[in-house]
């Protein structure tokens, strides 16, 4: 369980403390929590994808609710950060690849995988035909190069560090589009599996420009209807899809509920038959009750404490000064990650359905080594020793935010308890979730505990993160071995090469310490067993496209 007070007036506190945060405001945290707990041998988890629907009598449309745990920013593939967008996205904006339940990477829009030549420098992407966008516009090349070409040269692109240094994109024919590199980039594929790939209709680029997230037009199984800020998003079936027979449902809608609590009873009343992100301390019970099932499996991603170094001027600026021994003295950090016991993190806080986590390469990726598997013992004495060494007084002030969710905010209770040994003195601040998405983009933070969900391949998952001038650069860090290395992995097909690559930067980083990895998380989808065909893949994101409500047993 996750470190409560047992007695009234701290309990009493710490409840008035997640009302603020319910109510919508800002909840500064800075009560004392008790030792997490001792250590328990994690049950044996076995991944389930999906509902499988193939075999089962469905129904002929129907309107879908899925629950999702916080609000998505906005609905641009360009410039959009959050995995709640991914789950709207993936039901309205196909890509070009896509990841299949293994994690390999299979063509969507494209009809096959690319082709290299000229040493990697030239690529090669065959499109299916006969494929509409929703407003009836022609999905064709030059449509797949206006989207490119908008996502590497938007002032505000969250994608051009994961599109690589292209030279030039060419429209070859109405089927063929070819990329040109100064160098080879070995990741293109899997990024163009996620938001790089997917492919925007030229004509609402044209009329809406900035604007596009207020009415998103792509190629998908649904199409954008409204949105409702702080509250839902709704989509419908797309006729002009082309698998459109495919399509069961009329509409979905993704309603913004962000007590985990609440989720869970919706799901058992039914009022939602989909939900994001169901808290490992209500797992158990949602797995034995009747009508009720769970997917679960592993990630690709993970959550982790990012300080501030340098972002003064917001992700994806060259780094600034911050004063304080914290930015400046890398020591510091050190003794803060040396005063953090993630494994017993993870069993206090998340029941052991999460997995402890050191690095943004998940064990079982293909890319992982001895060196990015490697994890900074838990050593509170050497925590205050090098506190000590750095000359600063104890204990040491952290100022941490964190998204107002029950199970962030128990994580940032447990990490209080946690790094108190050490020598630290963290205050928590709760933050509504899209508000804390401009402030750590701003840079308008001390410390934060958040998480990514996760690419394939692991250029997505720290190239733009810790190169300088990273858009997702969040710490701004800046390392010029770091910088030669992230760069190096991508000019490479060897993936032994690549794999050695990356295991020097997470060994730098783990140095360095600009984020400071915890956990990696198990994503639990929770779903009514009148519904089938809602899958959860590594990636993080729901898919919704192919879902159903089950036909009624005469």
């Amino acid at each position: 369980m996750a470190p409560q007070h047992r007695d009234h007036r701290r309990g009493a506190a710490r409840r008035r403390a997640l009302l603020t945060v319910l109510a919508g405001t800002l909840a500064l945290l800075t009560v004392a929590c008790r030792p997490i707990q001792p250590i328990e041998p994690p049950p044996e988890r076995q991944d389930v994808t999906g509902e499988l629907i193939e075999g089962r009598a469905v129904q002929e449309g129907g309107d879908l609710v899925m629950a999702l745990s916080s609000e998505p920013d906005g609905l641009d593939p360009t410039t959009s950060s959050s995995l709640y967008t991914r789950y709207v996205m993936s039901s309205i904006c196909e890509k070009l690849y896509d990841i299949d339940p293994a994690g390999e990477i299979v063509p969507q829009l494209a009809a096959e995988m690319p082709t290299f030549s000229d040493g990697g420098r030239t690529v090669t992407i065959p499109l299916r035909e006969g494929i509409t966008f929703a407003d009836g516009e022609p999905f064709d090349a030059e449509a797949v190069r206006t989207t490119l070409d908008r996502h590497l040269n938007h002032e505000l692109s969250s994608r051009a560090g994961e599109l690589g240094p292209i030279t030039d994109i060419e429209a070859v024919d109405e089927r063929t589009v070819r990329l040109t590199y100064d160098e080879p980039f070995a990741p293109l594929t899997a990024s163009l599996a996620d938001r790089a790939g997917m492919i925007m209709s030229p004509a609402a680029l044209e009329e809406l420009g900035d604007d596009f997230a207020s009415n998103p037009v792509c190629v998908g199984p649904f199409k954008f209807v409204e949105r409702v800020p702080q509250t839902s998003i709704t989509v419908e079936r797309d006729p002009r899809y082309y698998a459109a027979d495919e399509v069961r449902l009329d509409t979905i809608t993704y309603r913004i509920i962000t007590d985990a609590n609440i989720r869970s009873a919706n799901l058992r009343s039914g009022d939602v038959q989909v939900a994001d992100t169901i808290s490992p301390q209500d797992v158990d019970a949602l797995r034995r009750e009747d009508g009720i099932g769970v997917l679960q499996v592993g990630s690709y991603g993970y959550q982790a404490l990012t300080v501030n170094l340098g972002n003064v001027d917001g992700a994806g600026t060259p780094p600034g000064r911050i004063e304080g021994p914290l930015a400046n003295d890398p020591r510091v950090r050190e003794a803060l990650s040396a005063s953090i016991d993630r494994e017993a993190l993870v069993n206090s806080t998340f029941n052991n359905w999460h997995e402890p986590a050191c690095s943004p390469i998940s064990p079982d990726s293909r890319f992982s080594t001895p060196a990015s598997e490697a994890c900074p013992e838990h050593d509170p004495e050497r925590a205050r020793r090098l506190l000590e060494e750095a000359g600063v007084q104890t204990p040491f002030p952290v100022h941490v935010k964190v998204a107002d969710a029950q199970d962030g905010i128990r994580l940032a209770q447990a990490l209080q308890a946690s790094v108190a040994e050490g020598g630290f003195a963290m205050t928590i601040e709760a933050v509504e979730y899209s508000t804390l998405l401009d402030e750590y983009a701003r840079g308008d933070f001390e410390a934060f505990l958040g998480g990514w969900s996760g690419r394939v391949d692991p250029h997505g998952n720290m190239f733009d993160f810790l190169t300088t001038g990273g858009s997702n650069n969040y710490a701004g860090y800046s390392h010029p071995q770091v910088d030669e290395l992230m760069t190096a992995a991508t000019r490479t097909t060897d993936p032994a090469e690549r794999a050695q690559t990356y295991g020097e930067v997470v060994t730098q980083v783990q140095e360095d310490n600009p984020i400071i990895y915890l956990y990696r998380l198990r994503n639990l989808t929770g779903y009514t067993e009148d519904v089938a065909g809602v899958e959860t893949y590594a990636d993080g994101v729901v898919r919704l496209s192919r879902a159903a409500f089950l036909a009624e047993e005469d």
